[in-house]
């Protein structure tokens, strides 16, 4: 693949992250502008990642149903089309839609992204390009709140928020302009049919986990929440059963036969329970607790990004000499790093930025080297699977780790949800610990354990 053309594909990925990001400091000011309550101001945020979420798995097989470079090219026309209708929306209402819109886009593109590394890069050179695939997400998700700071404070043309949640759209016009130097790609024949009824599970599944999850802490967890949940996990069980018993799954089962693939897809879930709640949180902090103004709130984290940059440029050399180690040390700082901010908050400032830089330096390497660790040895047949799989995990992770986060924050202030972050990122190490185990007498766990998907990747 050519370097125009992954710097197509990558364009896509930095701002479907910067647009769930940079909604984190735009909220306040929208809800004033357009007189919109808490419930809607939530709605607006939390929207995109429900429909992103919800979309990934379905999107997957689309794609190799009617070729990657097309559906990505029709994501690409939703998302940009529905960010113009965000920035311009006159009221919260259509704000509100348009992110749910936004989000749907990005489901669709994102999978597609995956698949056309995996099937249009060699593979002695995919590592590499997963590895910037990683560094475009970690510097997105911070690039978001940066932007959004500096164009709040200096409201350049009198457009505030909206020119922030504009900022993807010369980006979607450009990739849709630029898109014929995309490789074609679509899945192997017998992965074009769409499983109907599987679609439809895991749609309606994930819909029914993720809204309680979104909405349930604002609205003080009525028993709807709770019953939700409850049916969306059901709902889901049902989908991994089915998946199973027909012929053309929407998830290949073949795809988790491998414990290094079961076990990443698992340590990147665990790990965005952590992440997106952190920065999160940190900027609520700021604003609300400590009443910074938004550029003082993106100068105070902007260590943070620094650090993650300069963790995504040594990521590949680390997972390359470290392999899962790697990811153990990152989340294992990340611990550390949580435990650390509250008393960095009120000591002073360079001590802050030290211990975020820190944080953003873990954060690069994990995030760069995570998703590259697991899909450069995925067989080519199961890739658009997992390739809808890793997201989803990465999206239902942060969801649910904002919604806990956002629980533990409510009832027990700042130090309470740090303690949460630090657990959180723990766990993540002993996940990615057991990626790096040696196999033992009994089998292997983690090479050799690829050979059980051999038969698969003729």
């Amino acid at each position: 693949m050519r370097p125009a053309a992954q710097a197509v594909l990558l364009s896509g990925t930095f701002v479907q992250l910067m647009s769930v990001t940079v909604m984190q400091l735009a909220v306040p000011r929208i809800r004033h502008d357009l007189v919109a309550g808490s419930g809607t101001g939530q709605l607006a945020l939390v929207g995109y990642t429900l429909t992103y979420a919800c979309a990934l798995i379905t999107a997957a097989r689309l794609g190799d149903r009617f070729g990657y470079r097309r559906v990505f090219v029709a994501g690409t026309v939703v998302f940009t089309l529905a960010s113009l209708a965000a920035a311009a929306a006159p009221d919260a209402g259509t704000l509100v839609v348009a992110r749910f819109v936004q989000g749907t886009g990005s489901g669709l593109v994102a999978p597609q992204i995956l698949s056309l590394i995996q099937t249009a890069v060699p593979a002695d050179r995919r590592a590499g390009v997963l590895g910037r695939y990683g560094a475009t997400m970690a510097v997105a998700s911070l690039a978001g709140p940066l932007c959004c700071g500096v164009l709040l404070h200096f409201d350049p043309f009198g457009l505030g928020w909206r020119l922030a949640l504009a900022l993807p759209i010369p980006v979607g016009v450009v990739s849709l302009a630029l898109v014929r130097i995309l490789p074609g790609g679509r899945g192997p024949a017998e992965a074009r049919r769409v499983d109907p009824v599987g679609a439809a599970l895991s749609l309606a599944g994930l819909i029914l986990l993720v809204l309680p999850l979104t909405l349930g802490q604002d609205a003080g967890w009525p028993a709807w929440t709770w019953a939700s949940l409850a049916l969306g996990m059901g709902l889901l069980a049902a989908f991994a059963v089915s998946q199973r018993r027909v012929r053309y799954p929407l998830v290949r089962p073949e795809a988790l036969t491998a414990a290094t693939t079961r076990w990443g897809i698992g340590a990147v879930l665990l790990f965005n329970a952590g992440i997106p709640s952190f920065s999160l949180l940190l900027s609520l902090h700021l604003q609300g607790v400590l009443h910074r103004d938004p550029l003082v709130t993106a100068v105070t984290v902007a260590p943070y990004a620094v650090g993650a940059l300069l963790g995504s440029a040594i990521a590949e050399a680390a997972a390359r000499r470290f392999g899962a180690a790697a990811l153990a040390a990152a989340s294992g700082g990340l611990a550390v790093v949580s435990l650390l901010v509250v008393p960095a908050l009120a000591g002073p400032a360079p001590v802050l930025w030290m211990v975020l830089g820190a944080g953003g330096f873990a954060f690069g390497v994990f995030t760069a080297s995570a998703f590259s660790l697991v899909l450069n040895r995925v067989p080519v047949p199961v890739a658009s699977s997992v390739s809808g799989l890793l997201p989803t995990a990465q999206q239902l992770g942060g969801t649910l780790g904002v919604a806990l986060a956002g629980v533990v924050y409510a009832a027990g202030a700042m130090d309470a949800a740090m303690v949460y972050e630090a657990v959180v990122f723990l766990l993540t190490a002993a996940a990615t610990a057991y990626l790096h185990r040696k196999p033992g007498p009994g089998g292997s766990v983690a090479d050799d354990d690829l050979a059980e998907c051999a038969p698969f990747a003729k």
